[in-house]
C-alpha cells in the first residue's frame, strides 16, 4: 500500500511540529521549507487552507492515506458522541499506533513495520493490518519469537505510560482497555477544523 517516503523532516517544518518524532532540523529552520527560506512573505491563509492543512497533518501523524481517514471520518460521525473526539480515538485505537503508544516501536512507521512483518499479535492471534481497530479489551502481544529482538527491546527502555493502555513488561503484553479521552490523548491536532473542512 502507498505511503509516503519523502523527506520527513520537510513536512515537519511545513507544519512546524515533530510529526514524525523528535527532530533537530525544527531547532535550525523553525519555518516552511522553499527555496527562498525564511525571507519568502508568506500571505494569510484562507479558513480552507487552514482546515485543510490540519486535516494533512492528521494524516501525516497518524500515517493514513486520504480513503483511509475519509472512512474513520464516516465512522466517527455515525458514532454518538463529538465527532472530531471520535476521530481521534479511532486514530489511537488502531494497532500500528497502539504497538507505538505501547512502546514497543519508537516510531508509529516502525510500529506499523511490525506489525505488517507479523511481530505482534491480539488476543492470541498473529495480526498484520496495521489498522486494525482495537476495542476496549483486547490484548496486543509480541510474538515469543520477537520478545528478544533488540529494536523493540531498545524501544521498551524509553517508553511512557499511556492512562488507556496497560503493559506488562514480563510478558510483553498489553491491554487496551478503553478508548482516550481527548484531553488524554498528546498530539497537537485542532480536529474541529478537520469537522468543518468535511462538513463544507
Amino acid at each position: 500500500m502507498a505511503r509516503y517516503r519523502g523527506p520527513k523532516s520537510k513536512i515537519a517544518r511545513k507544519f512546524r511540529e515533530p510529526i514524525f518524532g523528535p527532530d533537530k532540523v525544527l531547532d535550525k529552520k523553525n519555518y516552511p521549507p522553499g527555496m527562498h527560506g525564511n525571507s519568502r512573505r508568506r500571505g494569510k491563509k484562507s479558513e480552507y487552507a487552514i482546515q485543510l492543512a490540519e486535516k494533512q497533518k492528521a494524516k501525516y501523524t497518524y500515517g493514513v492515506l486520504e480513503r483511509q481517514f475519509a472512512n474513520l471520518f464516516d465512522k466517527a460521525a455515525r458514532k454518538k458522541g463529538i465527532t472530531g473526539e471520535n476521530l481521534l480515538k479511532f486514530l489511537e485505537s488502531r494497532l500500528d499506533n497502539t504497538v507505538f503508544r505501547l512502546g514497543i516501536a519508537k516510531t508509529r512507521s516502525a510500529a506499523r513495520q511490525l506489525v505488517s512483518h507479523k511481530h505482534v499479535m491480539v488476543n492470541g492471534v498473529v495480526t498484520n493490518v496495521p489498522s486494525y481497530q482495537l476495542k476496549p479489551g483486547d490484548v496486543v502481544e509480541v510474538r515469543e519469537k520477537s520478545k528478544s529482538m533488540e529494536l523493540i527491546n531498545n524501544s521498551l527502555a524509553g517508553k511512557k505510560t499511556f492512562s488507556w493502555l496497560s503493559w506488562d513488561g514480563g510478558s510483553y503484553t498489553g491491554t487496551f482497555l478503553n478508548y482516550p479521552e481527548r484531553d488524554e490523548i498528546p498530539e497537537n491536532i485542532k480536529e474541529q477544523l478537520i469537522v468543518e473542512l468535511y462538513s463544507k
